[in-house]
C-alpha cells in the first residue's frame, strides 16, 4: 500500500531528495534555524559567561580585600620593601641613634664584660660580652673587633657561645 503524501504548506517547495534531516535541526514552525540565530544566541552566552566571570573576579577581590590577614600580609611585605629600598635589610633590628636605652645596655653590658675579664673571671666575661652581642646592631663588626681584642681563649669561649645566643633570639 502506499503511502499518501501530505500537501506542502503554501509557500514551500518541494523537498530535494537525499537523506531526510532529523527533527532536531528544524525549528517549530518547521524551518531550518538560521546561522545568524546560533551565532546571536552563542554570543548572548558568551556575554553572560563574561558577566558571570567578572561578578565572580569582583566579589572575591573584595572578600580578599576584607580579609584581616591578607591585610596584616601585605603591610608586612610593603614594610620589608620599604626597608630594602633605604639601604637596610631585615637582619637589622634596631638603629642605634634612635634607640639610647639599647645603647646605654650595650656599652654597659661590654664594660661589665671588660670588667669580669680584667678580673680574671672568663665566664662571666664571656656572658656579659655575649649580651652586648645580642643587642648589637652590627653583630659581625663586633665580632670582628673581638677578635682583635680578646685573648684567643676568651674569643674561642665566645664563638662557642654565639649559638646559644641565635637559640635566645628565636
Amino acid at each position: 500500500m502506499a503511502q499518501r503524501r501530505r500537501p506542502l504548506p503554501a509557500g514551500r517547495a518541494p523537498r530535494a531528495p537525499g537523506p531526510r534531516p532529523t527533527l532536531s535541526t528544524w525549528d517549530a514552525r518547521g524551518r531550518m534555524p538560521c546561522v545568524r540565530t546560533l551565532l546571536g544566541l552563542l554570543a548572548a552566552l558568551a556575554a553572560c559567561g563574561a558577566v558571570a566571570f567578572l561578578g565572580y573576579c569582583v566579589y572575591f577581590d573584595r572578600k580578599r580585600r576584607g580579609d584581616p590577614a591578607f591585610k596584616r600580609r601585605l603591610r608586612d611585605k610593603r614594610r620589608t620593601q620599604a626597608q630594602k629600598a633605604e639601604g637596610q635589610g631585615p637582619a637589622q633590628l634596631w638603629d642605634p641613634a634612635k634607640n639610647e636605652k639599647l645603647q646605654e645596655l650595650f656599652l654597659q653590658e661590654v664594660r661589665m664584660g671588660e670588667l669580669w675579664l680584667s678580673r680574671g673571671e672568663h665566664g662571666m666575661g664571656v656572658e656579659h660580652l655575649s649580651n652586648a652581642l645580642l643587642v648589637c646592631g652590627q653583630p659581625q663588626k663586633l665580632l670582628n673587633i673581638f677578635k682583635h681584642t680578646l685573648p684567643p681563649k676568651v674569643f674561642e669561649m665566645l664563638l662557642h657561645k654565639i649559638p646559644l645566643i641565635c637559640q635566645m633570639l628565636l
